[in-house]
């Protein structure tokens, strides 16, 4: 567990600089970049199962309003991660709209950058 401390910061910095902006902007260039190509999004959404490429996911993102153009609150915190080497799982509570959704990352440190390479997420009440 080679340098957890600094592997911690870079992830934290990943997902509140790129991942949490990225949504928040509706900016799928920055959003992008904090994904591995080959990235996949699954779980469910108001009880009914969600399943995407990152592709799709962006072309999502793109044509909605961003949260910031519409006016309602938005947070993202992160509330976990562990990182072991090269790999880490971080948990995010993301706050938009009207939805607070439960974000369980995947990521892999890859030619030194930390990209997240699987997304699930669902929807809570808190």
């Amino acid at each position: 567990m080679k340098n957890q401390n600094l592997d911690t910061a870079d992830i934290t910095n990943v997902l509140e600089k790129i991942y949490f902006k990225g949504i928040y902007e509706g900016n799928v260039d920055l959003l992008g970049s904090a994904f591995h190509s080959g990235s996949l999004l699954f779980g469910d959404v108001k009880g009914l199962p969600y399943a995407k490429t990152l592709e799709l996911y962006l072309e999502g993102v793109k044509n909605r309003q961003s949260p910031k153009d519409s006016g309602k609150p938005y947070k993202g915190e992160i509330l976990s991660i562990h990182a072991v080497n090269s790999i880490a799982v971080a948990e995010a509570k993301v706050i938009m709209y009207d939805f607070i959704y439960h974000d369980i990352l995947s990521l892999h440190k890859i030619n030194g950058q930390w990209l997240i390479v699987n997304k699930m997420l669902t929807d809570t009440n808190s």
